[in-house]
């Protein structure tokens, strides 16, 4: 493995004492201010002795005791990117409440619609007060609005200087957190002193380096339920299959929870594991054979397995505004396929497809999430007063830390097809090997 470099950079030194006074350095009755050398294995597994001491570690976030300036004098900016999230509300409120009750910062501007609203003329931000988002967690979506795609980096830094932000807070995914970096190394080209801070957010929680990103547990609460649906349509009728569609473009969390959460279903399809369809022992085959015996079946599948069925195309380099290659319908397909084959053999079945997606896109999060999400924001507030920049705040081994940008960008978070969740999916399911040989393509995991 190449050398980890997890040093952070900061846009200056920290000499202004903290404003925040719950702490005391010394005090052991007291929460404890951090220091950058209070750190976090990368790697928790690895051995002891002088192996363990020399492993690379991620610098552990929290409030430090002196940060790069008076925060009565800065300006802060928060933007949401991507698809929609359970918690992104709540990521909004905790940044708005810490940055003005924690530290007194006076302006805080909301980007609207993402890196479009940094566009020079665009749209004007709106100003964050914590009266005007103390209730906003209650609803799911964001206030502020979303986008896709990448803008004008020069332009979208201008527009920052222009409006005097020294603080920015970039809620998104991994394309989120490229852009990010690209803003980051700009203002240091330019030596503008402004703290660069991502957030991740993935309903599919497929960001690098973090132990599960927020409203992940929201979307698998409500997968679970309609997984949980499903089986009950499926069992109500006569030769019948339930067929439920979730998110997950290219890692299939959301679908192996979902059916661990609900334990209903009978077969999980996911992105890191092809199957086959009409080969002896493949899907069509186990249908029968569960049919036969049950009456009835439940497929969990996520959104971007299965993508080999659909023969040359699939691999057409078509690509939504953020660059991620647009998938096809996997879901009408395993219906319409599921359908034809048991018509051929002249006994015809009943499927029921649902695909809750937009339902858990557009969800409040749950209590869990909630917790996370301001804990979150908490953390991300502290390291850009402390003045980090170009990193990402994320739960790592259960501790919050600080994780360089460029680490981040590097791949995606993947199920491990021989570790063991996928292991527990399967012995959960009871369902066979669908792949009739073949073995997954070799990808990054986590």
């Amino acid at each position: 493995m190449d050398k980890i470099d997890s040093s952070i950079s900061v846009i200056s030194d920290c000499t202004y004492p903290t404003p925040l006074k719950f702490a005391g350095r010394d005090s052991t009755a007291a929460i404890r201010y951090r220091r950058d050398s209070d750190r976090i294995h990368i790697f928790p597994c690895s051995r002891g002795g002088e192996e363990h001491a020399t492993a690379p570690t991620f610098e552990r976030a929290g409030p430090r005791e002196f940060i790069t300036g008076d925060p009565s004098r800065m300006t802060a900016a928060i933007l949401t990117c991507g698809g929609l999230c359970p918690g992104l509300n709540d990521v909004i409120r905790g940044l708005v409440m810490s940055l003005s009750h924690h530290y007194g910062v006076k302006k805080i501007l909301g980007v609207r619609y993402g890196y479009a609203g940094l566009v020079p003329n665009g749209h004007s931000p709106l100003e964050l007060t914590p009266e005007n988002v103390d209730d906003i967690h209650r609803d799911g979506g964001t206030i502020l609005g979303t986008s896709r795609g990448r803008q004008d980096v020069p332009a979208s830094v201008q527009t920052l200087l222009d409006w005097k932000v020294n603080l920015l807070f970039i809620i998104g995914g991994d394309g989120t957190q490229r852009g990010a970096l690209e803003l980051a190394e700009e203002f240091k080209r330019l030596d503008a002193p402004v703290a660069v801070i991502g957030i991740p957010k993935t309903i599919d929680n497929d960001i690098m380096w973090v132990d599960q990103s927020f409203g992940f547990d929201t979307a698998v609460q409500i997968a679970a339920r309609v997984v949980n649906d499903a089986h009950v349509e499926a069992k109500s009728a006569e030769r019948c299959i339930g067929v439920v569609k979730v998110m997950g473009r290219d890692s299939g969390f959301i679908a192996s929870n979902a059916a661990l959460a609900s334990l209903e279903a009978n077969v999980v399809l996911i992105p890191e594991v092809p199957f086959s369809l009409h080969e002896t022992d493949g899907l069509l085959d186990f249908l029968e054979q569960r049919i036969r015996e049950n009456d009835h079946a439940v497929i969990v599948v996520a959104e971007g397995a299965g993508q080999e069925h659909f023969g040359k195309n699939s691999d057409a380099a078509i690509t939504d505004a953020s660059g991620n290659k647009q998938h096809q319908d996997i879901g009408d397909l395993l219906c319409e396929k599921i359908q034809q084959h048991f018509e051929l053999k002249q006994h015809p079945v009943n499927i029921k497809y649902l695909d809750p997606s937009y339902s858990v896109r557009s969800a409040s999060a749950s209590s869990t999430d909630r917790i996370y999400c301001t804990r979150l924001a908490h953390s991300a507030v502290h390291a850009a007063m402390a003045g980090k920049t170009g990193m990402m705040v994320s739960r790592w081994s259960g501790c919050f830390a600080h994780i360089p940008l460029g680490m981040v960008t590097r791949g995606r978070r993947k199920i491990d097809p021989t570790g063991s969740l996928w292991r527990t999916v399967l012995e959960a399911t009871g369902q066979p090997c669908l792949s009739n040989g073949a073995h997954p393509a070799q990808q990054p995991h986590s």
